[in-house]
């Protein structure tokens, strides 16, 4: 199991802190990165950008000047692409460059991100030292860490009042970033040297990525009781038509004895009972 060392304030080292090996233990997927990567970019453009054609701009619906005999070019509208002012020939127009991924892909990104990012980390016990919100004071404070003139990204829980006061003091800073443990994302883990948190975020994140591979090892045990019944019925089904198919035997068996029953009467039978028909037939004749 992975560790990391809890500092205080002033940079001197307190204790060790777990890091659960299903978040910081796993090895990176640097495809998966990729595409998450490729994906927050692609959300981030608005795809507002529009230019007018030719149709859309305003004007130019009469012929500038008679098609021969002046000596100049032919032109049928002033807003020719060819003119100023005119339309745009293939410009571009709003659309969305949103792109999707599916949810296990996403943690699958962001634990990797996590897992690349280990060497990175810094652990303060506590903010509970910042008594103001100053960024006098929390420069001090990465001066002390020694991360002065770094890209830092500081993760907090806002669980705390401290957390208040560090977002106020350090949002003035060049080259830092606070953000909260819900909004991690893959870009800002890859582009910051230094993620600086405390341990009670440390340790929310390592329920929350646990949370989600618990959910994700549950959801497959449905899967394979799904499966062993299956298989169960395949085995019992052979039994069971072998079973049927004497059944269905005797059953058919009694049939066949019922048939000679209904087999045709004799000629002479026949004859004797067309007689008297033939005989009512030749009395109306009459």
């Amino acid at each position: 199991m992975t560790s990391a060392q809890v500092v205080d304030l002033k940079g001197k080292k307190l204790s060790e802190v777990a890091l659960s090996d299903a978040v910081f233990g796993i090895k990176p997927n640097m495809g998966v990165i990729h595409n998450a990567l490729v994906r927050q970019l692609a959300n981030a453009r608005q795809g507002s950008a529009n230019t007018k054609t030719r149709a859309e701009v305003r004007g130019g619906g009469r012929k500038p000047w008679r098609q021969k005999g002046t000596g100049r070019a032919r032109a049928g509208s002033i807003r020719s692409p060819l003119w100023a002012g005119g339309g745009v020939p293939f410009g571009p127009k709003p659309r969305d460059y949103s792109i999707t991924m599916n949810k296990k892909m996403r943690v699958l990104a962001l634990k990797s991100a996590l897992a690349a990012s280990v060497e990175k980390l810094v652990v303060v016990q506590d903010f509970d030292n910042l008594k103001e919100a100053k960024t006098k004071l929390f420069s001090q404070v990465l001066k002390d860490l020694g991360h002065v003139g770094k890209k830092v990204l500081v993760v907090l829980d806002y669980a705390c009042d401290a957390c208040a006061r560090v977002e106020r003091a350090a949002r003035n800073i060049d080259g830092l970033k606070v953000i909260a443990m819900s909004n991690l994302n893959v870009k800002d883990l890859l582009h910051y040297e230094v993620i600086l948190t405390n341990a009670r975020t440390l340790e929310a994140i390592n329920t929350r990525f646990e949370a989600t591979s618990k959910e994700k090892t549950e959801g497959d045990k449905p899967v394979a009781k799904k499966a062993a019944k299956v298989e169960a019925k395949a085995k019992a089904a052979p039994a069971a038509k072998a079973e049927k198919a004497p059944a269905k035997k005797e059953a058919e068996a009694p049939k066949k004895a019922a048939a000679p029953k209904k087999a045709a009467a004799p000629k002479e039978v026949e004859a004797e009972a067309k007689k008297p028909a033939r005989a009512k037939k030749e009395k109306s004749e009459e």
